[in-house]
């Protein structure tokens, strides 16, 4: 969730406008919050505001124009309104003209924070595809970073199936870059001027899932006081990435099922069946087919998703790749950071190429933006390192634990520059090389 996107609160009753921007406070969410909402209208002429919680009723100007105003200079603002009795029907009217929900008073402090948090996450899904689309033409397979043969095949088999309107099953350790291959066959595709949305399964609680992403019918459950329109619904004719599938429940496999199969679902509460046009892209942290003969996952769903099989090597399996990840990940985090952090010193490199990442090119990310920061000067160096990055030995030996010629050359040469302090004559006079060959290894080994 993106925490700096900005908030205003435009209420003319100072209590009402405490309560709001305290329990927003309370949750770690700041707002600006404003008495006379001529003044917020100025205030959103004059800056860009993500997202509005304004009174519907106020003396001067009216919350309807504040939305007006607020959508007209952002067409990406929600706009949240606060009603009182009696005022439901200009709020259901305030929803036709772009309003993103409203709060009806006295009301539950937790229900404003959930209707604000879907706000938020409304508002970055609209600025992240906004983005994608401006980086079309760009994107293409650089994204995937890497020349190792597992990446080449990778980017090539994507390319081929991208265009063809199937469902895709993605699998691969946590890390590896799942939902960005899953953007980029959305991107790829003819539905790339349609919504690509991706929602973490394992992060919904099964209670909310099925509403989630069906949407319900008013009167299905407490507090279901309107229809609302499902995740499904809203990226009708665009793709829709499921990711961590292996966790939702049976119950609810059944019910992706029928989508999958018959193109259409339930609503929650609801008796007639919504029709849907939207591509599948699931992924996995877990092996599915595993979890099908443990009895886990439904080995009909499992054959429903599995048309299109994409697996994702770990970075371990293509280490040749590290190097141009490490770079790709200065060049961004310099930038973010303004930090001129253009090299990386040989013993940095030898040590991100020895390690296992078990959280993959996530945790390569991680370690290269925490170095940027650490990092004085143009040198990113070993010392920049975090200790849970160090070599494993062992992965860089084949399973009989022997190395080639070739990699036993270049580690004493390594041990030697150690030794030696960086000190290239000595080294090349204890290995008995002249300098001009010890210069010439070095460079082909990138140490």
């Amino acid at each position: 969730m993106d925490a700096s996107l900005s908030i205003l609160i435009v209420e003319d009753d100072l209590r009402m406008r405490q309560l709001l921007r305290d329990t927003l406070a309370a949750e770690g969410l700041l707002s600006e919050a404003c008495e006379d909402s001529r003044e917020a209208l100025r205030i959103l002429d004059a800056q860009k505001v993500d997202i509005v919680i304004t009174d519907l009723m106020m003396p001067q100007v009216g919350g309807m124009e504040i939305l007006e105003r607020a959508r007209g200079n952002n067409p990406d603002c929600a706009v949240i309104l606060i009603t009182g009795y009696g005022t439901i029907e200009s709020a259901v009217e305030a929803i036709r003209k772009g309003a993103y929900d409203y709060v009806q008073k006295p009301f539950e402090p937790d229900a404003l924070v959930l209707i604000v948090r879907r706000a938020q996450e409304h508002v970055r899904l609209l600025h992240e595809n906004r983005a994608l689309r401006r980086q079309v033409e760009e994107m293409h397979s650089e994204e995937l970073i890497g020349t190792s043969r597992q990446m080449v095949d990778l980017k090539n088999f994507l390319a081929k199936i991208a265009p063809f309107d199937t469902t895709v099953l993605i699998q691969g350790e946590t890390g590896t870059g799942k939902e960005l291959v899953a953007r980029l066959i959305h991107q790829w595709s003819a539905r790339r001027d349609r919504t690509f949305l991706p929602i973490n399964c394992g992060a919904l609680p099964e209670s909310l899932l099925e509403s989630e992403l069906f949407g319900h019918v008013r009167g299905a459950f407490t507090g279901a006081d309107r229809d609302k329109k499902g995740l499904f619904e809203t990226v009708d004719k665009g793709t829709l990435f499921l990711d961590e599938i292996n966790s939702i429940s049976p119950a609810f496999q059944v019910k992706l099922l029928r989508v999958l199969q018959e193109g259409a679902y339930l609503k929650v509460g609801g008796r007639d069946p919504q029709k849907v046009d939207v591509r599948i892209i699931a992924a996995g942290n877990v092996p599915l087919q595993k979890e099908v003969e443990a009895g886990r996952f439904r080995s009909d769903l499992f054959y429903r998703l599995n048309v299109v099989p994409v697996e994702i090597a770990p970075l371990r399996e293509r280490r040749e790749d590290i190097p141009l990840l490490v770079h790709h990940f200065l060049a961004k985090y310099g930038a973010k950071y303004a930090k001129s952090v253009q090299t990386v010193g040989a013993r940095a490199l030898e040590r991100l190429r020895g390690y296992s990442w078990p959280g993959n090119v996530r945790e390569l990310e991680n370690v290269i933006e925490r170095a940027v920061i650490m990092a004085e000067n143009s040198e990113l160096k070993e010392v920049h390192l975090p200790q849970t990055a160090a070599p494993d030995e062992d992965k860089m030996s084949d399973q009989d634990g022997l190395v080639s010629l070739e990699e036993m050359e270049k580690r004493l040469i390594l041990k030697t520059l150690e030794h030696t302090g960086g000190n290239r004559g000595r080294t090349a006079d204890i290995l008995g090389i002249s300098p001009v060959s010890l210069w010439r290894k070095i460079k082909k080994y990138e140490a």
